[in-house]
């Protein structure tokens, strides 16, 4: 076995005893197939009041921009999918919010990584990523080998479905290479079908300015009125192009103890949201991602869908 191969091996059993679903390796370089994508999307303002989708274009195209020498993108990730869904006489909330914020869990697994390598490897430096940076994750995902980006445009795997996070661990280490895996969406477009704002405009191709997670966490004005009776109760992000993937069904609960839900989470019912105040909200979100939105963001979803 070579140097890399052993380097390699190690990650990746390393990964699989810090509680991630599978890991892949692919070189750090220029996603070349990527760009055209990236820019044509932008340029037909899909990104809404996303700025941010615009700025450092390169780097997020091109992770040596992002961490000097790096070699290898290592892609994980990390199953989140419940147990138990909330009341369903409930306002609902995307099922990757019901625990501790991912960004903390994450982070704190991607640190344990790295010191790991660093341990047993030597001197290497990188850089972990969870949504933090520009990194096109599910590009980097799909290019290991970790599954392909469905018509819904999330990262689909076909012994687990879709119902993961996904992180970046960027190196300056030299290690084997993954292949990307085959798409098996076939003619299946129930995800298109189903979308409640038909935001999936073409198979692949997202707008994300019609998107019931972009208008109930990213936009921060007033929802327009044209989505009134669209929104499907949804007061914080969306699972429906995901629930009705026939690939989900082979989706199981997630082993993660901080992404259990506070109990009182899944007994709310509509009447409860209606009338939730800024002590019960800071109380059942804690340490979640909801915190985002804030409650005051919260509150105009919630009021919004009345």
């Amino acid at each position: 076995m070579s140097v890399k191969q052993e380097y390699t091996k190690f990650i990746k059993a390393e990964a699989k005893r810090l509680g991630f679903l599978s890991c892949g390796i692919s070189k750090a370089e220029f996603l070349e197939t990527e760009a055209p994508r990236l820019e044509n999307w932008l340029n037909n303002n899909m990104n809404g009041q996303m700025q941010y989708m615009e700025n450092h274009f390169d780097k997020r195209l091109d992770p040596t921009k992002l961490v000097e020498g790096s070699k290898s993108v290592i892609s994980l990730i990390l199953n989140y999918f419940p147990s138990q869904v909330q009341n369903t006489k409930s306002y609902k909330l995307s099922k990757y919010a019901y625990g501790t914020d991912y960004h903390f869990v994450i982070k704190d697994k991607l640190k344990g990584l790295l010191h790991a390598i660093q341990e047993n490897i030597g001197e290497v430096n990188g850089r972990a990523f969870v949504d933090s940076a520009p990194v096109l994750d599910k590009a980097w995902a799909a290019k290991s080998g970790l599954g392909w980006i469905g018509k819904h445009s999330n990262l689909l795997t076909q012994q687990v479905g879709s119902f993961y996070f996904i992180a970046e661990l960027i190196v300056d280490l030299e290690l084997e290479y993954d292949s990307p895996t085959t798409d098996h969406c076939g003619t299946c477009t129930k995800c298109i079908d189903a979308c409640p704002t038909q935001a999936i405009i073409a198979p692949y191709v997202v707008d994300g300015s019609k998107c019931i997670s972009y208008l109930t966490i990213e936009l921060k004005d007033n929802i327009p009125t044209g989505f009134r009776d669209k929104m499907d109760d949804w007061m914080f992000g969306c699972d429906v192009c995901q629930d009705v993937c026939p690939w989900n069904r082979f989706s199981k609960p997630h082993n993660e103890p901080l992404f259990n839900p506070n109990p009182d989470l899944l007994e709310l019912t509509k009447k409860d949201w209606d009338e939730i105040t800024e002590d019960t909200f800071k109380k059942v979100f804690k340490k979640s991602a909801v915190k985002r939105t804030k409650f005051s963001g919260l509150k105009r979803n919630i009021d919004f869908l009345k």
